[in-house]
């Protein structure tokens, strides 16, 4: 059994080892995703986050128009 603080790194992909951004523990670098709103951050499935809908680009506008508009001159 490895020593408190070490990681097994057997039979993963590739031989590193990162930190999490948000908790700052160390996990093997394949166990580490990039943030979905701040794809920089290298983050722990535990620390991933969903996608913040307020920073979506904004939904566009509905095109209302009046059937019947009143006119500007008068009728008479």
């Amino acid at each position: 059994m490895p020593a408190e603080g070490f990681l097994d790194t057997r039979g993963k992909q590739w031989l590193a080892i990162g930190l999490c951004d948000r908790c700052k523990r160390k996990f093997p670098i394949g166990e580490l995703w990039s943030d979905r709103n701040n794809p920089a951050l290298k983050v722990c499935k535990a620390y991933l986050d969903d996608v913040d809908p307020w920073c979506l680009p904004a939904r566009s506008g509905e095109q209302i128009a009046l059937r019947y508009p009143r006119p500007d001159d008068a009728l008479s």
